[in-house]
């Protein structure tokens, strides 16, 4: 495809141009292409460099380290403190940005001691018009995307990411676990146990995308694609479900009927966050 050969062409440019970098590295696909075209663009100058906190998911560490060794680029892993943030722990619909700051801070320190030049992110053309309080952080440590400068859209991405046979091109979106907990309540190491036990445990009904999203009085509202929804309301399925997140902790469990969908705790934001977050 000419179009998608002439992005990706600017993108290793644009990378080769930066003459060394470090990736801030999920493992995830966006971060995974710009981890692929570093380490292409830049070789041993490319470092991918994850973030392990308590909000990472289970398994999302290993899988960043085999993604990393399939590039080829090198990996190293810094233990970051988001729960030492207050203004983390408080969940504002700004805790991303101090998510980002304590991320951006330990990767400043990777840069320094290693002497590269740039630090990079996987943000992509569609994350510019979402609230993303996090880029303003990415802004205030001079991170730079390369995905949306060079005019990624997120299919652009994908589209990449399957023709340098990336094993996490059609992976669906995996943010933090704190993202699932909402505005006003604390984020906490139970509560992202909690979240992060339920998840799993409706993945081994066979569903890749769900939320288990954390509202007040240990609440549970549980998102699974519209058309698994009759499958998670079966009876049986229902019961083991609402079993074992009692057993996890939580007192309410709920099953959304409008369905999985990314960024729904971001209906709460008030307007003038939205605005500022996007001016």
């Amino acid at each position: 495809m000419i179009y998608l050969a002439s992005k990706r062409e600017r993108l290793l440019s644009e990378l080769a141009g930066y003459g060394s970098c470090a990736v801030a590295f999920s493992g995830g696909v966006d971060s995974a292409v710009v981890a692929k075209a570093a380490h292409m663009a830049l070789g041993d100058k490319a470092v991918a460099v994850t973030g392990v906190g308590e909000a990472l998911a289970a398994g999302e560490l290993d899988e960043a380290r085999e993604i990393a060794r399939l590039i080829g680029i090198r990996h190293l892993e810094r233990a970051t403190e988001e729960l030492a943030r207050p203004g983390y722990v408080e969940n504002s619909p700004t805790r991303c940005y101090h998510c980002k700051t304590e991320l951006y801070t330990h990767l400043e320190q990777v840069a320094g001691e290693l002497g590269l030049a740039v630090i990079v992110n996987g943000a992509n053309m569609d994350d510019l018009g979402d609230y993303r309080p996090g880029m303003q952080a990415a802004r205030e440590h001079l991170v730079r995307s390369p995905l949306a400068e060079c005019g990624f859209t997120k299919q652009d991405v994908r589209d990449l990411a399957a023709e340098w046979q990336l094993p996490v091109w059609d992976k669906p979106a995996t943010p933090c676990l704190a993202s699932r907990i909402a505005y006003g309540q604390q984020v906490t190491p139970e509560r992202l146990r909690m979240i992060d036990a339920a998840e799993q445990h409706l993945r081994t009904l066979g569903l890749r995308e769900v939320r288990v999203r954390y509202h007040e009085g240990d609440l549970a509202r549980v998102e699974v694609p519209v058309s698994a929804i009759s499958k998670i309301a079966d009876d049986a399925t229902r019961e083991a479900l609402v079993a074992r997140l009692h057993q996890l902790g939580f007192k309410f469990v709920t099953l959304d009927l409008a369905g999985f969908r990314s960024g729904s705790l971001n209906t709460l934001v008030p307007l003038e966050s939205l605005l500022n977050a996007r001016a």
